[in-house]
């Protein structure tokens, strides 16, 4: 067994409670959809936000989906000029027998043009 990271990236419109937690909650779902993800295959997860979002810790979204025994750190992005504002990260640490490059990594809401690479990939990709 093998342990992969997973990663994804939402952004907000405002820094409110309730827009970081659903938008979190929203991407973990998506996450959890696009992997099969079992929550006890869940080594730990790190969520960070951009500075601009800080009226909520982004890991209470985990622990509303029950992730509750579940290792979780958030943080702050690195204030990088230019870099997209308003914007919430995950990796996802999972103990599993797939290979890296079928890890599905998920961005929405604008948070697209972080990885390119990735949401193309994923496009082209049928799951019959």
């Amino acid at each position: 067994m093998w342990c992969r990271g997973i990663r994804g990236a939402i952004t907000v419109s405002a820094n409110t409670r309730e827009e970081i937690l659903d938008a979190t909650q929203e991407l973990l779902q998506a996450l959890v959809l696009a992997n099969g993800i079992q929550k006890d295959d869940v080594a730990c997860a790190i969520l960070t936000t951009t500075p601009d979002l800080n009226a909520e810790f982004p890991a209470l979204a985990a622990r509303r989906i029950g992730w509750t025994e579940t290792a979780l750190l958030c943080g702050h992005e690195m204030e990088v000029p230019g870099s997209l504002n308003k914007c919430i990260r995950i990796l996802i640490m999972l103990n599993t027998e797939k290979a890296a490059k079928d890890m599905v990594h998920v961005y929405l809401r604008g948070a697209e043009i972080l990885r390119p690479d990735v949401v193309n990939k994923n496009k082209n990709t049928t799951k019959d």
